[in-house]
């Protein structure tokens, strides 16, 4: 009987260390995807299948799920953000893994409304193998302050010594009716990335993160574009970003890709490490070495203070073969992290990559929540090329001795919270407005109430949410705001029926009383009138003494004038970026509408491509305008709240201020895709005959592909300088899309470009420009390129055009490191892109009076007429009244809709000068 019962202990230990063994195995090498509140799971955009995540809580009696009561367009699919488990107390998630493995943890959140449950009183902690990853975290406060649609948390667990790994999420005790949530759990095997890391500042002190706990703060593919998951490497699934939004100053050098015939090899590095494409692209100083010299190539990012961070740098040289050719020195928060780096003398050879990784303690001081990365040629050992080189930069933050890694929610700075009381106080209705609305005791109270409504959206815009401590960052970009309103402002016009404008709308411009819209243009003289479009006439106007604007007046008996009144206000009000012509305000009052406008000292981009009274265009000035354009509307397709479609992309709607900086204008019949998770918005064909999407117009289905395929239409218009549709030409002729694609496959292209720019485009520039064009005009949509795509490629066919062979070398000419051209956020964001890049700080040049040399539209006659609009001079020359204060840094800025962001100005550092200090300049966008 003994010996049967031993045997029998002996088979059931033997079968449960199978069975563990087993299971381990699997959770090693399936991750664990798993969509939170789903019954069933769902298939999310990348094509990842997501399982339910209820067999793996613990106790399901403290959770209940729950339905987000809207979907933001910004998110990247339904699954796993549309649905939602809701903790109303300390619950855990109980996950078999192997023991001895580390693993990706991601925590997704999507801070909606989700039924009775108020999104603003969740605050929680999340604890994951013993290490506090969150505490006092609050979604919709970080949502706001990043303005961001959702969130996600990514972490490395070092291996835990045991079979399983409870993740517990707790309700802060610290407020009344608090609870927790989670969209989306991920739980990824993954093999061991980390080692030792040199610690800055310690040359003799290493850090070993091979056994620690970290927090991806930084994920960025430097010099190329947005890398997803499904192209990561080693089914590690990372998403790469964009680097540009955190360069520091207008000195943000230039970027490369290798060559098709450059094979990569990785040797030393494993491949796991970051995928290839990682290491075809980089960012460099340039070929200048009087320019290269006398700055730093760095990125600025915002960190939690009482940290120790790593940074991860990635090179591949795959340009230089020797060494000494190019030798730089690395610095990270102002301390030398490897002087005179070479990349070929570390990797070996050519296109090897390799990597380094450096760790540094960020203490709570003033001014230290931030992360400087910078490079700068090693002058002393005199290289060949003073130039410095970068791939790819990961930054991740290491838990400390308490095993935790929660930093605090972020917070609006002060600057930030004046901005807004100034906006609420700004935008309260003019003397003449009310006095217009009161009309005895009702019509008072009713201005009253009107009054009243507007000054409660502003304060609820600007209420500050407990729970903030400070700033802190994301590893996700920036993206619009979030936020949506049921709010409406109604403002009426009696001729023209009720226009409905968002509060938000209303809020984020300017309103102008009509007594100001007159003094402006001197009660609508006809000598200021400077063009005539489908929404009415367009007066030249000057408004708080000297500032100079467009005033497009609406023409009472146009329908089309009180719909393009609305979208402008809507679209325009909630847009900032460099490369988007501003709205400043709008007036509606005694059976009149009017817009005010920037103003725009060069008139349209299609003025400067015919011949006629305007200055020609060099094929560099050319380029440099259709990548402004190229950002503003890629910005307009990932970067706001909305994919926002243009639908009227074209050379007259393309403006150029006094700098030559593209703006593009007109949204009178853009359309935003709220439904674009079908893949189009259903709509009436509209848009300029020459520019019209064949497959638009066949199907009556909108996509951002639409404003891609007009968009081809005005890059061949550049090259080859004649309208879009001529039909003076004969009849193959006429449709200079159907043309250029005619010769462009007939190897002619040359035979139709414009004579003026014959034998000044380099061949392999011109390839690159025309094949970018081409692929524009494809007849399906889906075989045209996206935005983002059209932007680097505009952005490599510059660089070709500068620097042919893509090698910098010495002596040649120095690349443009004009101060008035920024970068924007390109394919961040490829699913958000947005920008810290700064504007033009310069004083305004004074424009001409005479006003054919500020407008000469140019209209179609078989084309809808449009209006052209006019910028604002430049920050430094304006008023410095309450009204303007926001408008004035909208432009000072780039590129956020009505996020609140926080900048930090100053002039780009050379080695061996400190940090700017808070003396600095500094500008918020509300």
């Amino acid at each position: 009987m003994h010996a049967n019962t031993h045997t029998l202990l002996s088979i059931i230990i033997y079968l449960s260390t199978v069975f563990n063994v087993l299971h381990a195995s699997k959770s090693d090498s399936n991750p664990l995807v798993l969509s939170c509140g789903s019954a069933n799971g769902g298939t999310d955009g990348d094509g990842r299948k997501w399982e339910s995540d209820s067999k793996y809580l613990v106790s399901s009696d403290k959770s209940v799920t729950a339905n987000a009561q809207s979907q933001d367009p910004s998110l990247p699919s339904a699954t796993p953000y549309m649905t939602a488990r809701i903790f109303t107390a300390e619950t855990a998630y109980k996950f078999a893994v192997n023991s001895t493995a580390r693993y990706w943890l991601r925590l997704h959140f999507y801070p909606s409304s989700y039924n009775d449950f108020n999104i603003s009183n969740s605050y929680f902690s999340v604890v994951a193998g013993g290490v506090t990853l969150l505490n006092n975290f609050s979604a919709s406060i970080t949502a706001e302050a990043l303005t961001q649609a959702y969130i996600v948390r990514e972490f490395s667990l070092a291996p835990l010594n045991s079979d399983y790994l409870n993740i517990t999420f707790k309700p802060s005790d610290k407020y009344n009716g608090s609870f927790a949530f989670v969209n989306g759990i991920e739980v990824i095997p993954m093999v061991d990335l980390f080692g030792s890391a040199s610690m800055v500042g310690f040359s003799d002190q290493s850090l070993d993160a091979s056994t620690v706990n970290l927090q991806t703060m930084f994920r960025l593919n430097v010099g190329g574009k947005y890398i997803p998951p499904t192209n990561d490497s080693s089914g590690l699934t990372r998403s790469w970003y964009d680097d540009s939004p955190y360069l520091y100053g207008a000195q943000f050098g230039i970027t490369n890709e290798a060559d098709k015939k450059v094979t990569i090899e990785y040797t030393d590095t494993p491949a796991f490490v970051a995928p290839v494409d990682v290491y075809r692209t980089s960012r460099q100083m340039g070929p200048d070495p009087n320019v290269t010299r006398n700055y730093n190539l760095t990125w600025i990012f915002q960190v939690d203070a009482n940290f120790t961070y790593m940074a991860r740098l990635h090179f591949c040289d795959y340009q230089m073969t020797k060494v000494n050719q190019r030798v730089f020195d690395i610095y990270i928060n102002n301390q030398t992290a490897a002087p005179e780096a070479d990349v070929i003398g570390w990797a070996g050879s050519q296109a090897v990559p390799m990597y380094k990784d450096y760790a540094i303690s960020v203490t709570d001081g003033p001014g230290d929540d931030e992360l400087w990365v910078a490079l700068h040629p090693s002058v002393s050992v005199k290289p060949e090329f003073y130039d410095a080189i970068l791939n790819g930069l990961e930054i991740f933050k290491i838990s400390d001795g308490n095993s935790n890694l929660a930093g605090p929610n972020p917070t609006i700075s002060d600057l930030m919270k004046k901005q807004q009381n100034e906006t609420a106080k700004s935008f309260a209705p003019k003397k003449s407005y009310i006095g217009a609305l009161i009309g005895g005791a009702a019509g008072g109270a009713a201005a009253f109430g009107l009054a009243a409504a507007i000054f409660i959206v502003a304060q609820k815009r600007r209420r500050r949410l407990p729970g903030s401590d400070s700033t802190t960052s994301s590893w996700l970009p920036l993206y619009g705001n979030s936020h949506t309103s049921a709010s409406k402002s109604t403002i009426s016009g009696k001729s023209h029926g009720s226009t409905t404008i968002s509060s938000d709308a209303a809020c984020n411009c300017r309103y102008f009383s009509l007594a100001e819209i007159k003094q402006a243009t001197k009660n609508f003289d006809e000598s200021h009138v400077i063009g005539v479009g489908g929404f009415g006439k367009v007066y030249k106007g000057v408004i708080d003494g000297n500032t100079k604007v467009a005033i497009k007046r609406s023409n009472p008996s146009s329908e089309q004038g009180v719909n393009e009144f609305q979208t402008e206000i809507e679209m325009l009000s909630k847009l900032r970026h460099r490369h988007l012509v501003s709205l400043i305000g709008f007036c509606e009052e005694n059976n009149e509408m009017a817009l005010v406008y920037d103003f725009m000292g060069h008139g349209t981009m299609r003025e400067h491509l015919y011949k006629g009274n305007k200055i020609t265009l060099s094929w560099k000035q050319r380029l440099e305008i259709c990548i402004g354009a190229a950002r503003g509307l890629h910005y307009l397709h990932t970067g706001a709240k909305y994919t926002i479609i243009h639908r009227d992309v074209k050379t007259t709607n393309i403006l150029l201020d006094e700098k030559w900086v593209a703006k593009v204008s007109d949204f009178g019949l853009s359309k935003t895709g709220p439904n674009m998770n079908q893949g189009h918005v259903s709509t009436v064909v509209k848009g300029s005959f020459g520019y019209l999407d064949p497959e638009y117009f066949r199907r009556q289905q909108l996509t951002e592909k639409s404003d891609v395929y007009s968009f081809g239409v005005v890059l061949f218009e550049a090259l080859c300088a004649r309208p879009a549709l001529n039909p003076s030409l004969p009849k193959e002729q006429v449709s200079l899309a159907d043309f250029a694609l005619h010769c462009q496959r007939k190897g002619v292209l040359e035979d139709i470009i414009d004579p003026q720019l014959k034998g000044k485009i380099n061949p392999e520039c011109l390839n690159k420009f025309a094949d970018t064009a081409e692929k524009c005009l494809a007849d399906h949509g889906i075989d045209r390129p996206s935005m983002g795509d059209v932007l680097w490629n505009l952005e490599f066919a510059l660089q070709l055009q500068e620097s042919p062979d893509g090698c910098p070398k010495p002596n040649t000419g120095s690349v443009d490191f004009d101060t008035t051209e920024e970068i924007d956020h390109n394919s961040f964001l490829a699913m958000h892109r947005s920008t810290l890049s700064l504007g033009s700080d310069n004083g305004v040049t004074e424009d001409s009076d005479d006003t054919t040399d500020i407008f000469s539209q140019i209209v179609n006659p078989k084309g809808r007429k449009k209006a052209l609009k006019i910028s604002v001079p430049d920050f430094h020359r304006r008023t410095q009244s309450a009204d303007l204060f926001r408008q004035a840094v909208a432009d000072f800025t780039e590129n956020y809709s009505s996020a609140t962001i926080v900048v930090a100005v100053s002039a780009t550092i050379a080695v061996g000068q400190q940090r700017p200090t808070s003396n600095g300049v500094t500008a918020a966008v509300c």
